[in-house]
């Protein structure tokens, strides 16, 4: 079995996280820029500009097919993987976190006078629009190709 430590030998694995990293960074720069305040939170929650789902699997996806060529089979599974994540991101996660911004609004309305209900409230930003997506797809492409010379 081989030493768990050859993991950081991974090229792609290591600029896929790095893509992952820079937007989540990203995401702390575009907040303070528009509120004019660090919100260090950002750095770990999900949803915002840009996508950092989507910048790891399309850096990981275009790693791939950097090395592996991109008619392999390795390229087919990380390109399906990463159009699942994506569609996950921009579909089921966005319309989760629209039902939760309903369902605390209900919560606000209907419990406003009765103060004995103490329930928290849901996350509602879970998911991403398709311009985050899209930015987050961008910033991993990005990130691939000006790291391909270390594959």
């Amino acid at each position: 079995m081989q030493d768990i430590s050859t993991i950081f030998d991974n090229h792609i694995l290591t600029i896929a996280l790095i893509a992952c990293l820079l937007a989540q960074v990203l995401k702390l720069l575009i907040e303070l820029v528009r509120h004019g305040k660090v919100t260090f939170r950002t750095l770990v929650e999900t949803g915002g500009m840009p996508s950092a789902h989507s910048a790891l699997v399309t850096a990981l996806a275009t790693g791939v097919g950097q090395t592996m060529g991109w008619a392999s089979a390795e390229f087919a599974i990380a390109f399906v993987f990463a159009i699942i994540v994506m569609y996950d991101a921009a579909g089921v996660r966005q319309a989760a976190g629209k039902q939760a911004r309903i369902l605390n609004q209900i919560v606000d309305e209907f419990f406003r006078e009765n103060s004995t209900f103490n329930e928290d409230r849901l996350k509602e930003l879970l998911g991403h629009t398709p311009v985050q997506v899209f930015a987050g797809s961008a910033l991993g492409v990005l990130v691939s190709w000006i790291a391909a010379p270390a594959y």
